[in-house]
């Protein structure tokens, strides 16, 4: 079917133009009209994207939004609402467990009723770690107060969220709204979109700040935000809330007439389509509900009086207008893209039932499904198979099965997962070839190794075929440490490359036990195991496992999990638990599409801090793990790069003595990523040699709170200029164009300093 886009667009009142871009592009570009004040973010897919493009139109200076990249999503709730209280707009896109984790600040920010608005783009909550596409997330969004709205396409998304904006200022609502579209489905899919031509329309749309209301900037008018409240002001608190998202609904319908009246778009709060006479229907959100009209279509055109359901708004829950949708229906379908375990159903069939209850309807029959989780795909076959579960309740006089998982299916014992992989042999772990003994004056240890060469033979602690990029520094650079370690090892990975690449239900490239968990939560884990491990020692418990050494525990970290995992690792360093956490730096969030971390160094190219007339890469310095580490006053502190690998391989077997004798070792090896840094797959270490050579990346250890440098390369006359480092990668190379002079200087200063100090620190114990 042919479309007359001449005669669409001149449905619209305001001049606009046609764009073919994805749900996460058009959420970006409805910001970037806005020109919101500040936007604090943290990269988590799939809604990363609405940053990296929000930063790169920023680099075109196409918007002045401020982008304050975060620790953690916590910590960008946490931006975002300082921001909003001090009176700008603010703007911010999450998924998923990063929705969670910012979650404690979601009734904070509606409760205190400072407007902002964020996306959701929706996936599965794990674990399993899944980062497809379902409505878990969301659910937990239902009883923040934040108005929720909705998004079957990109079109919606960039339609949405101007009219989001205007929602959370109207003065009868002051609440921070939530757009939500689905991950994968919705966000990365390319569509036509129809957007406002000038950007001064949409700011006439939308209006201009509401003013009379408190804000933390206001000298004259000083106010108090958040204080402690007792009943009856909590209570009469909550009332107001409570009214205020109420009124949202009222607010939203006329919002969404007025855009349709400007734009010739509408968004009904009930997506109702040929449900004037149905008899069976089938509700569903977001990107499905598209589909299901086709099959209502089909159906038609078989004799059956199909219909859909779907909303445009979820928080009010549109009840009374639900009821009046089902009132002649006889049967629906209701399908949840996440479950409300224990529940009976997901939460949205759970609502539709009070919605007829408390509307007097008691004849519709209502089928609960459970579809499309962690990303499952919708066709129309499925969207066949949900209308037949209310077309034989019809015929059955009765709802035969009330609730159930649809697309599931049955276990077989056969095909359980069967062990590929054999245990290590104690024997072969342990060579006997490494000693590590205390020196009694220096209070320091010492180290023989072997060649190399003689560890050849001990078995790698991760199997080959795993799925990492060609030229990935970190399996070498593991590997390499691991050569170290002696006996048996438990491990745990956070997210992160090296944990994705390793692990894909039901296969494992592990040979070694292997734990996964959150960034943020690693250390506290690890800890957890650490414990229960000396616990059930002591206790005698393990004594039939005929352990000839005891673990070694080793925590893997890197792809920026020391940024959001840093708290943690710290709170784990200030107990000592006997333990390693080894970082692998890699400069950036490299697992979600390599965006800035505080590892990533000044100056340098990511998906957020891109390099342009207006930006020239990261803007600020990189963060020294290792030194915030040995502040702590934890037994052992090393770096370590396997461009030399006889340093490193001393340091893991040191690491290893520490954290079975005195408590938590810490160590940071700096390991290269050829897709994200830009440089030639087989020079990785070359590039993490230089890196070494120029002092950006210096070896050294802290024992007992003394530094030492393991090599420099002063003495050994192989120092070199910071520049002959950076020209290894294409994410540096612009560093050495005039234009970008100040940064390499800054760059270069920063390096110096921090080498003159740890020089100073190695002359000296006591510093």
């Amino acid at each position: 079917m042919s479309i007359d886009i001449k005669k669409e667009l001149g449905q619209a009142k305001i001049e606009q133009r046609i764009v073919y871009e994805s749900g996460n592009e058009m959420a970006a570009y409805a910001a970037h009209q806005i020109n919101y004040h500040v936007m604090g973010y943290f990269p988590i897919s799939p809604s990363t994207e609405v940053a990296q493009f929000l930063d790169l139109m920023k680099t075109n200076g196409q918007h002045d939004i401020v982008l304050i990249p975060a620790d953690g999503e916590h910590g960008s709730a946490g931006i975002c609402y300082g921001a909003s209280t001090a009176g700008g707009r603010v703007f911010n896109a999450t998924s998923a467990n990063g929705y969670l984790y910012m979650l404690e600040q979601m009734p904070v920010q509606s409760g205190t009723r400072f407007p902002m608005v964020m996306n959701l783009v929706c996936r599965s909550v794990s674990g399993p770690l899944n980062i497809h596409g379902d409505h878990s997330d969301l659910y937990y969004a239902l009883n923040t107060g934040w108005p929720i709205i909705m998004c079957r396409d990109p079109q919606a998304v960039y339609d949405m969220n101007i009219m989001a904006i205007k929602l959370a200022e109207d003065p009868a609502v002051r609440l921070p709204v939530l757009v939500a579209s689905d991950g994968y489905f919705t966000s990365h899919q390319k569509r036509r979109v129809q957007t406002f031509a000038h950007r001064e329309d949409v700011h006439a749309f939308i209006g201009e700040q509401p003013q009379g209301f408190p804000d933390t900037l206001d000298r004259n008018h000083p106010i108090t935000v958040g204080p402690y409240m007792n009943e009856p002001d909590y209570i009469n608190n909550c009332y107001q809330q409570s009214m205020a998202m109420y009124n949202a609904e009222e607010v939203y319908d006329r919002i969404q007439k007025e855009y349709a009246e400007l734009t010739g778009r509408e968004y009904p709060i009930l997506e109702l389509y040929r449900m004037e006479d149905a008899d069976v229907a089938v509700f569903l959100m977001n990107s499905a509900s598209e589909i299901i009209k086709d099959v209502v279509d089909q159906l038609r055109a078989k004799g059956i009086k199909a219909g859909s359901i779907a909303p445009n708004m979820i928080r009010p829950f549109p009840a009374k207008q639900i009821a009046a949708a089902l009132a002649n229906v006889k049967a629906v379908t209701v399908g949840d893209r996440a479950d409300s375990y224990g529940g009976h159903g997901g939460n949205m069939v759970n609502e539709i039932k009070a919605a007829l209850f408390t509307h007097g309807n008691k004849d519709t029959l209502v089928i609960s499904r459970i579809y499309g989780l962690g990303g499952k795909d919708f066709y129309a076959e499925d969207g066949h198979n949900l209308f037949q579960f209310a077309i034989d309740a019809i015929n059955a006089g009765k709802v035969e099965v009330p609730f159930d998982y649809y697309g599931h299916t049955p276990g077989d014992p056969a095909k359980a997962p069967k062990r590929v992989l054999e245990p290590m042999k104690y024997e072969d772990l342990k060579t006997g070839l490494i000693t590590v003994t205390p020196d009694e004056n220096t209070g320091k240890l010492n180290v023989r190794i072997p060649p190399l060469r003689s560890l050849t033979k001990k078995p790698k602690r991760i199997a080959p075929g795993h799925g990492a990029c060609p030229g990935c520094g970190i399996f070498s650079g593991l590997e390499l440490f691991f050569k170290g370690i002696e006996g048996d090892i438990v491990s745990i990975f956070h997210t992160g490359c090296a944990m994705v690449v390793t692990t894909g239900y039901p296969y494992s490239a592990h040979k070694a036990t292997y734990i996964h968990n959150l960034f943020q939560n690693g250390a506290a884990t690890l800890s957890g195991v650490v414990e229960m491990f000396w616990e059930r020692k002591r206790r005698g418990e393990l004594d039939h496992l005929g352990l000839k050494d005891d673990f070694t525990f080793v925590m893997i970290t890197g792809d920026g999990g020391m940024d959001i995992g840093m708290g943690p690792a710290i709170g784990a360093a200030l107990r000592n638990h006997k333990m390693i956490i080894l970082e692998y730096d890699n400069e950036g969030y490299m697992n979600t599409g390599a965006q800035l971390s505080y590892s990533t160094p000044m100056g340098h190219r990511t998906s957020t801090s891109n390099v342009g007339k207006h930006q020239g890469g990261k803007v600020f310095h990189h963060k020294d793990t290792a030194q915030i580490m040995a502040a702590t006053h934890i037994p052992y502190v090393f770096t370590g790069s396997e461009a030399y690998p006889q340093d490193l391989v001393k340091k893991a077997a040191k690491a290893q003595w520490y954290a079975q004798n005195e408590g938590l070792v810490y160590g940071k090896i700096l390991i290269a990523c050829p897709l994200n840094w830009l440089s030639d797959d087989q020079e990785g270490s070359n590039i993490v040699g230089a890196a070494v050579d120029s002092c950006f990346f210096p070896l050294y250890e802290v024992e007992h709170g003394v530094t030492t440098l393991t090599y420099n390369p002063e003495d050994k006359g192989k120092k070199i200029p910071l520049s002959d480092w950076l020209k290894t990668m294409g994410k540096t190379k612009h560093l050495t164009k005039p234009e970008y002079a100040g940064s390499l200087q800054a760059f270069e200063t920063e390096v110096e300093r921090r080498w003159n100090r740890l020089k100073a620190k190695h002359e000296n114990p006591y510093l």
